[in-house]
């Protein structure tokens, strides 16, 4: 993934933060995940790229003092044209709150929601294609939809983004695996009235760790929150943490990974 490879439309290519204290949140990632971080593309306002090796693996961004926004990762799914996707997400029953507008050189962006609500991004690449590891401890894995219930949102991506849909068949689960290409790429996972009332739908990132327990107690540690402790999961031991300013992500030690 370290070479400048198209990813096939509708990939989970990269995840963004955008925060109040960018800093602040540079020391508290930078501790937990062992990132460092040089300065990305400006066009939105400060924004440093995360590396992890060498290898960039996500973005952090400062909000501009007067937008008093939700603090949340985005997940950017790939795309070969930005503006096509943004008029199939307009008339499929999204919104589009940002662009298509050019990152520089790096490629162009949107980001919009889904007809739920939901917030994603859309990112043509250029120069720059997102991930350039996932596997190792501080990179993220997996990219997940928590959603009211999964089977009128799995249209609208299903639309947009060619995707083959496979269904966990369970009376009390609602949960669908998205495939490209014959993998598993993402997933909708319906909580019904468990939903967050306060987030509402929301994509979830996924970072690997080397030791759940461990890195729960660090965030706590640097000034974030466990707002769901390690457990036994379907892929490995997670939990879900919030950093200092809020933005709730899951940390994984995953199965496969274990000795």
């Amino acid at each position: 993934m370290t070479e400048a490879t198209r990813r096939t439309p509708g990939t989970p290519s990269w995840v963004s933060l955008m925060v109040h204290g960018l800093d602040a949140t540079q020391e508290f990632y930078g501790a937990l995940f062992g990132w460092e971080f040089v300065p990305g593309p400006q066009q939105l306002g400060p924004y440093v790229r995360a590396l992890l090796d060498g290898k960039e693996v996500a973005g952090i961004g400062q909000l501009p003092p007067d937008r008093h926004l939700p603090v949340a990762w985005t997940t950017y799914l790939a795309t070969d044209d930005a503006d096509e996707a943004a008029e199939t997400i307009r008339c499929c029953g999204g919104t589009v709150a940002v662009g298509p507008l050019d990152a520089g050189e790096a490629g162009r962006l949107v980001i919009c929601s889904d007809p739920v609500g939901a917030v994603f991004g859309v990112w043509q690449a250029e120069l720059h294609h997102g991930t350039a590891t996932a596997g190792p401890p501080g990179t993220p894995v997996w990219n997940e939809l928590l959603t009211y219930e999964t089977s009128a949102v799995a249209k609208f991506y299903q639309t947009v983004f060619r995707y083959e849909a496979e269904p966990v068949v369970s009376a009390d689960f609602d949960y669908l695996t998205l495939h490209l290409d014959g993998r598993p790429v993402a997933a909708l996972h319906g909580l019904g009235t468990a939903l967050p009332r306060d987030r509402g739908a929301h994509w979830m990132t996924y970072f690997e760790v080397a030791d759940t327990d461990g890195a729960a107690r660090l965030v706590t540690e640097l000034g974030g929150q466990v707002l769901r402790p390690p457990r036994e999961g379907a892929t490995g031991r997670i939990a879900q943490v919030a950093d200092p300013e809020g933005a709730v992500f899951t940390i994984v030690h995953s199965a496969g990974d274990r000795d």
